[in-house]
This record gives C-alpha cells, sequence and structure tokens, in this order.
C-alpha cells in the first residue's frame, strides 16, 4: 500500500476507493497543504440515485470527513444530451419540467450524506445547466472544439465499442466528452475546484477535462477513479434480482434496502463495509475474519450501518426488527410490503405479481410448480387459489427465502 502524506489520500487508499489518479504525488502534496475543493457528476435520468451510484456518494462523503469540500455537480445540461458510455442506445429526452424535479429528488439524498452549507468544507450542490445552457454554438467550437481532435475523441470506448456493436451514436452524444471536459475547466475557474471523481468507466472523461484546464487556462488540476464496484459473482452494484436499489424512501422501502446488504455474499462483507459504512478499519477487519454462520452477524450490522447512512437510525432499526420478527420469529414484520385485498379476494399468482415478488402471472405460475410460494409459511400448489383475508386481519405471502409481504384486508 502506498504511503500518502495526506489525510485524504490515506483514507481513500486504506478503503479502497483508488483506482487511478493523474499525479498523484502533486495531488497529495496539495491535499497535505490545502482545502481541495473536488467534484463528481451526477446525471438526473431519474428521480432517484441507486447503489450503483454510492461509491461515487461515498467518495464526496470520504471528501469532506478528511477536511476537504465536495462539489454535487448536477447534470442538468449533460442529462439532456446523455453519455454514450457503456450504453448502446440513444437517451430518451426529458422535459425541461422532469429534470428540475429529479435533481430535487435526487438532493434529498446527498442530504443524508454529506453537510451542506457555506463554510470552507461544506458541501454544495451545482446544475451544469446554469453555464451550458449560455453557451453559444460558435464561441463553444471555437473556445473548447480546437482542444478536442476527433481522432482521439474516436479512440475512447464509449465511442469505439457503440461503433463496434455497430449501434448508431447521435452527434448530439458524441458532444458529450467536450462538454462534460468543460464542466471541469468552468469549475476550476469559478469554484477553484482541483479534482474531479468518478467510476473508472468515466477516466477518458475526466483526463479530457484535466487536459482542457491545462491548456486553455495552464491550471493544474487532478483526477481520481474508483475500480469497478462488482458484487462476488460478478455483477455490477446497483442491481438486485427484482431491479434497481434505489437509495430513495419512495422507489424502494427501508426494508428492502436493507435486505439487499443483509444478503449479500459472504466474500464482499469485508468490502463493502470499508466502501459503504463508517465502521472503523480495525472493526471491519474482525468481522470479515468471522466465519460460518457468524459471518451472518457481520451482514446485519453492515445492512444496518448501509441503511442508517441512506434513510436514517431509526430506519435501520425498524427494517431490522422487521426481519427479526419474519425470519426469526415467525411473524408479521410491520415494515414488509403490504398489499390491500378487497372483500372478492385475489388470486394466488395475482397476489405475487402484485407485491412484485414476480415479474408476471406467467412466472408466479412457476413459483408456485417449484413449491416456492407460501401462505403463512404453508407451501401453496395452486396458482389460481383465490385468496380471501378476512376483515381484520392478515396473511403473510412469500415467494422463496427472501420475499415475504403482507396481505392485508381492506
Amino acid at each position: 500500500m502506498t504511503q500518502y502524506k495526506s489525510d485524504l489520500l490515506r483514507l481513500l487508499d486504506e478503503r479502497g476507493y483508488i483506482h487511478q489518479m493523474t499525479d498523484a504525488g502533486s495531488l497529495d502534496a496539495l491535499a497535505a497543504k490545502e482545502v481541495v475543493p473536488g467534484y463528481v457528476g451526477f446525471d438526473a435520468t431519474a428521480s432517484s440515485l441507486h447503489v450503483g451510484n454510492l461509491v461515487s456518494i461515498m467518495l464526496l462523503r470520504r471528501l469532506q470527513q478528511a477536511g476537504h469540500k465536495p462539489i454535487v455537480l448536477m447534470g442538468g445540461g449533460t442529462t439532456r444530451i446523455g453519455d454514450p458510455t457503456g450504453k448502446d442506445e440513444v437517451r430518451k429526452m426529458l422535459s425541461d419540467d422532469k429534470i428540475e424535479s429529479n435533481i430535487a429528488s435526487i438532493r434529498t439524498a446527498f442530504e443524508r450524506f454529506l453537510t451542506f452549507g457555506d463554510g470552507p468544507t461544506d458541501a454544495v450542490m451545482v446544475n451544469n445547466h446554469d453555464w451550458l445552457g449560455q453557451l453559444g454554438y460558435i464561441e463553444m467550437l471555437q473556445k473548447v472544439g480546437t482542444h478536442f481532435t476527433v481522432n482521439r475523441m474516436l479512440s475512447f470506448d464509449s465511442v469505439k465499442l457503440r461503433l463496434e456493436r455497430e449501434q448508431p451514436m447521435t452527434f448530439l452524444e458524441f458532444n458529450y466528452m467536450i462538454l462534460q471536459g468543460y464542466d471541469f475547466r468552468h469549475l476550476s475557474q469559478g469554484m477553484g475546484v482541483r479534482l474531479q471523481m468518478g467510476g473508472s468507466d468515466q477516466w477518458g472523461n475526466i483526463v479530457n477535462g484535466v487536459e482542457l484546464s491545462r491548456r486553455m487556462d495552464g491550471t493544474e488540476v487532478f483526477g481520481l477513479t474508483t475500480p469497478l464496484i462488482t458484487k462476488a459473482d460478478g455483477t455490477k452494484m446497483g442491481k438486485s434480482v427484482s431491479g434497481a436499489v434505489w437509495l430513495n424512501e419512495d422507489m424502494l422501502p427501508a426494508y428492502d434496502y436493507w435486505q439487499f446488504w443483509r444478503n449479500c455474499d459472504d466474500r464482499d462483507v469485508g468490502k463493502f463495509l470499508r466502501l459503504f459504512t463508517d465502521l472503523p478499519l480495525d472493526e471491519i477487519a474482525r468481522l470479515e475474519a468471522l466465519e460460518g454462520g457468524a459471518i451472518n452477524d457481520a451482514k446485519v450490522i453492515l445492512a444496518n450501518e448501509a441503511t442508517k447512512l441512506c434513510r436514517g437510525q431509526d430506519a435501520a432499526k425498524a427494517a431490522e426488527a422487521t426481519a427479526a420478527q419474519t425470519f426469526a420469529g415467525g411473524g408479521l414484520g410491520e415494515d414488509l410490503p403490504t398489499l390491500d385485498v378487497g372483500s372478492d379476494g385475489i388470486r394466488l399468482n395475482a397476489a405475487c405479481t402484485a407485491l412484485g415478488f414476480t415479474g408476471s402471472n406467467g412466472e408466479a405460475k412457476r413459483k408456485v410448480a417449484e413449491g416456492a410460494v407460501r401462505l403463512d409459511d404453508a407451501v401453496m400448489d395452486d396458482p389460481g387459489f383465490l385468496i380471501e383475508v378476512p376483515a381484520g386481519t392478515s396473511i403473510k405471502l412469500s415467494v422463496g427465502k427472501k420475499k415475504h409481504g403482507i396481505l392485508k384486508a381492506i
């Protein structure tokens, strides 16, 4: 492990965040002597970010914990373009009102991870539409376009992969890397930002911004990326069997968020504790060394700590209590997903689908055939069974070992 002088790079290194840096020595020296404003960019394509964005959010949290200033850059402008990195299709256009609504919703998640304010190390959120929206086309071509060669732009993976797959790339998307580079230059000039951070897939875009600032202004700025964060089974962070693991409560209940972490692979416990919690490293080393059934205790701690950061202490405690009632006591935890059932009842396969446990009634039928569907722990064999819930009572519906919900009489 490299010996860094600054608290910032030591912290990032010890917890496994560092993959690439443009000039580690100079960045380390700068961070050791003064407050470094650094940013990460997020496009507003949905009303919530998801767990796949969490490592970048934690980068900003670590930046603040080390005494530096985090800048959350919301892509109000670049969302209108679409980052082609890792994409095979053109991004759908969103209305201005929808983008602004998404940004407002996303901010609520950041307010749990960062301290916002006017102080030297307080976080701020900015919107790149404020400056990108003011640029004239000719001005952009003259001032910025001359610093990008088509030859090099075609060499970036985000472009090459799309072309190799014979998927169309619009001229609009082709300009994304220029606009992202201009963002870095603008923040450097206007806010003294010296560092851009992001995932490893953003390395080319970040380097573009570093070079653009040097060519246009002679300013030394830096880039840092994290390694690609995958689960032990090789799948990307941010997805579960049932879909995206959203950070906002209105997109995903706290119990489901808690369960995502509780159900992680044994091999991921130590890595996830370092990246996604504030637990001390010596405590993490103790927890990841647990073996056999004891590793489940570490998973509960991971789930509690990760949920506490994203949803708050009360949500973490409630989710743990619900899990204990459901799995240990066989009861009906209060935070389980609930489906109201009228006097006419509901068919078993429809209930599975309505709760989101299966993607279709056909899938529900297959789960029933596998013996994976239970009502109050009794295995069901008829997907068309009519469930009737007497007034004032509830029934637990389970699909597999991890999906549980409550059918409640209206």
